[in-house]
């Protein structure tokens, strides 16, 4: 998962993205909110930001990413040596689904920045609707159409397989659960069709290639099979 930490001292910077990195996360920094907004966005599952900043805030920087449709769904985490309710308020009413005040306590925030992208990866893949043309299923920027059998990438419509679409959805449905090739031949091919193993990699790393920044999240457990991590 790619985490962005946003703050104008390096070594707020550089002191997060070890302790992030050790975790397991990718992060990228960027020491203004002016660097930040030239990045492509959307790519990020959680942008920590700071407050005090430069020519724009990090409060201005939020309200920006919430009034566009394209990063309006990313969490974020403000990070600011501002004390105060009305900040945390303020901070809060924007957008914001978190706080921690400095200096900072590097467990705190491993503890926060995990349980809020745990949070958010479980409202996103199990808020479903039913809706005159059927149920959904979401993951950020995925959204799966079970019925009209659609998958539509950050808004775009993605022209999928029928294997890819049953993939797709059937890692959805059981996140972090590992699959060998059988078991995806059973659940997501005809049974009345022979298929070798091998057809079942084809079809995950086309799948990898076209869903693009979250193919990384098709996962291989070598000896086991495959896996949507969260």
């Amino acid at each position: 998962m790619k985490i962005l930490v946003v703050d104008d001292e390096q070594d707020i910077c550089e002191i997060l993205q070890y302790n992030l990195e050790a975790e397991g996360f990718e992060v990228i920094t960027a020491n203004s909110a002016e660097e930040a907004l030239g990045l492509s966005l959307q790519e990020f599952t959680l942008i920590v930001l700071d407050v005090m900043m430069g020519e724009m805030s990090g409060f201005q920087m939020a309200r920006y990413l919430k009034n566009n449709a394209a990063t309006a769904h990313i969490p974020i985490i403000f990070i600011t040596a501002l004390d105060g309710e009305d900040n945390i308020v303020r901070g809060l009413d924007i957008g914001a689904d978190d706080y921690i005040a400095k200096p900072l306590s590097m467990k705190e925030v491993k503890a926060r920045v995990k349980a809020l992208i745990r949070r958010t990866a479980q409202y996103h893949l199990h808020q479903t609707a039913t809706m005159s043309d059927g149920c959904k299923i979401c993951y950020e920027g995925i959204l799966i159409n079970l019925n009209a059998k659609t998958v539509t990438l950050d808004g775009c419509e993605l022209m999928c397989t029928k294997q890819e679409f049953e993939l797709l959805s059937f890692f959805l449905q059981h996140p972090d659960k590992v699959f060998s090739r059988e078991d995806l031949l059973k659940h997501c091919w005809p049974h009345d069709v022979l298929v070798l193993d091998r057809t079942v990699d084809v079809n995950i790393t086309r799948l990898r290639k076209k869903i693009g920044p979250y193919g990384k999240h098709i996962k291989t457990r070598v000896g086991y099979g495959y896996y949507f991590e969260m």
